[in-house]
């Protein structure tokens, strides 16, 4: 029984293939085909918010990653200095390595003198505005994430809209190539808000790891810096 069961399923499995051989004629798209599919006012905006998030992403990975990498050494002869109390000469080697953490451990050299929680926290405000900076642009790169799948649905809206629109107006006459249109339209958008949401969400993502980096980096020299302030001997 089983066996008559499955010769039957075969059967009328290499029927349905060769009807659909004989009666369709079998076509692919091109990408850009889809796109033009999807209609213009839904898919240039999502076009433009790609272009965005790969921009933001390619420039805020390389900024920040340069700040990953660069190395703290200066603390060595920063140490050196502040132990013979040649506190311009530390201020400049800060100036001349021009990174976060060179101008946090500056601006604990301008504090010292004062009492300790002040100069740590002056390092950390300074931290936190450096911080600032890496974080510029990450927030619209969240926002693209979000949007674009938004937008992709709105498209997915008109494109079922404009199908009943057709179903309505030819009554009981309608054809399938009347639908094919909307139903694509629908389709299409959404896969391109969805693909363009999932990338902007990784590369977000993967900013925040590197991000959260160098926020450990910064805690780690000031910790050094104020060790030395309190052990300058």
């Amino acid at each position: 029984m089983i066996t008559s069961l499955i010769a039957q399923i075969t059967t009328g499995a290499d029927t349905l293939q060769e009807g659909a051989g004989e009666g369709v004629n079998m076509e692919t798209l091109s990408v850009l085909e889809l796109i033009a599919g999807g209609g213009w006012y839904i898919m240039g905006p999502l076009g433009i918010l790609s272009i965005i998030a790969i921009y933001i992403f390619i420039e805020r990975f390389r900024t920040i990653n340069k700040v990953v990498k660069a190395p703290v050494h200066f603390l060595d002869n920063i140490k050196t200095l502040i132990q013979e109390g040649k506190l311009q000469e530390a201020r400049d080697i800060c100036r001349q390595d021009d990174t976060p953490y060179s101008r946090m451990v500056e601006k604990g050299i301008m504090r010292i003198g004062k009492p300790m929680p002040d100069i740590t926290m002056a390092i950390e405000s300074e931290g936190k505005l450096e911080v600032t900076k890496l974080e510029q642009s990450l927030s619209i790169e969240a926002t693209i994430a979000g949007a674009a799948p938004m937008i992709g649905f709105l498209g997915t809206v008109i494109g079922m809209i404009n199908t009943f629109h057709e179903m309505y107006s030819s009554g009981n006459s309608v054809e399938l190539d009347q639908l094919s249109g909307g139903i694509m339209q629908a389709m299409v958008t959404t896969a391109a808000g969805l693909v363009i949401g999932i990338v902007a969400y990784l590369a977000y993502n993967i900013l925040i790891s590197r991000l959260d980096k160098v926020m450990f980096k910064m805690d780690k020299t000031t910790v050094k810096f104020i060790d030395i302030l309190q052990d300058p001997a």
